[in-house]
């Protein structure tokens, strides 16, 4: 089903399109608590004003995600309390903003991302095997679904309901965006996680750069095999993130080069980095010439 386009800001201009030219329709929204929720709010509060039916599925214990009068909020049961999300999203960012070596930064990150990424999968694993939920999301008739896949519940969903998926990201580790999207990523001049490198780099600093992405072998192991074993149960086949995340339609990428290094995209790939932002009216000025 399609909806009317009149002037947006882009992330929800792109979500209308995707969904089409008709008077309404029906947006599911499988979020990641924390920035990328303060993020897709304000589009989902102009959805609504707009006649378009907005659901959100989330955990009952969120630290950011709250019910409003402008969305249908689904929740489901999930075995960890809002204590726990807490220490683990501060154990991360702590971590984050220390200084040290690769290898002290590196370990260090690893450590906390299990935690969070243990809660995550938790989540997920629950949301999944919530039969009462799956049979309303299946009865319910949606027209698209708008994730974010760094945790890539909404797009294991998006493949069993049959549904066009819209991508809210900043970016997935061990590459797959580049991988799912087929998108080239040099490194000669993209500069890997880590690496403290520029897009100006020697011979010898390309060569650093290419041996930076052999963390991926140890950061995809933990992170996402899980999930590819929840997703081949829950779909009753065998299947890969990498094939799941290629069906992505729109990847609204919430990045800008002018604050980060240039590097290639796809077509359906969409720089969108004024979305993280307030929006403020810039003050009147008056200039006077001679």
């Amino acid at each position: 089903m399609a909806l009317g386009l009149s002037a947006f800001p882009p992330v929800v201009l792109l979500l209308l399109s995707l969904l089409g030219l008709a008077a309404a329709g029906k947006l599911l929204v499988v979020s990641v608590d924390g920035s990328p929720w303060f993020s897709i709010r304000e589009g989902l509060d102009m959805l609504q004003q707009k006649g378009h039916e907005v659901v959100v599925v989330a955990p009952e214990v969120a630290l950011h995600v709250r019910p409003s009068e402008n969305f249908v909020m689904k929740t489901y049961p999930v075995p960890y309390t809002r204590e726990d999300m807490d220490n683990a999203f501060k154990a991360f960012f702590n971590i984050t903003f220390q200084d040290g070596s690769f290898f002290e930064r590196y370990f260090k990150t690893v450590e906390a991302m299990k935690r969070s990424s243990e809660l995550f999968f938790s989540s997920c694993r629950h949301l999944l095997q919530n039969k009462e939920l799956i049979r309303y999301l299946e009865e319910s008739k949606f027209d698209a679904i708008f994730t974010d896949p760094i945790i890539p519940c909404g797009v294991i969903l998006a493949e069993h309901l049959s549904l066009p998926s819209i991508y809210f990201f900043r970016a997935i580790p061990c590459g797959l965006d580049f991988e799912a999207t087929q998108c080239p990523n040099p490194p000669s001049y993209v500069p890997r996680l880590f690496s403290d490198l520029t897009d100006r780099m020697t011979f010898f600093q390309r060569v650093k750069n290419l041996l930076f992405d052999t963390q991926n072998l140890f950061l995809c192991n933990f992170l996402f095999d899980p999930y590819t074993k929840l997703a081949s149960e829950f779909l009753q086949r065998e299947v890969t993130l990498p094939d799941l995340f290629h069906k992505g339609s729109v990847w609204l990428l919430r990045s800008e080069f002018v604050l980060d290094y240039a590097r290639p995209l796809m077509p359906n790939i969409i720089p969108i980095g004024g979305a993280n932002c307030a929006h403020k009216e810039l003050p009147q000025v008056e200039i006077a010439f001679p």
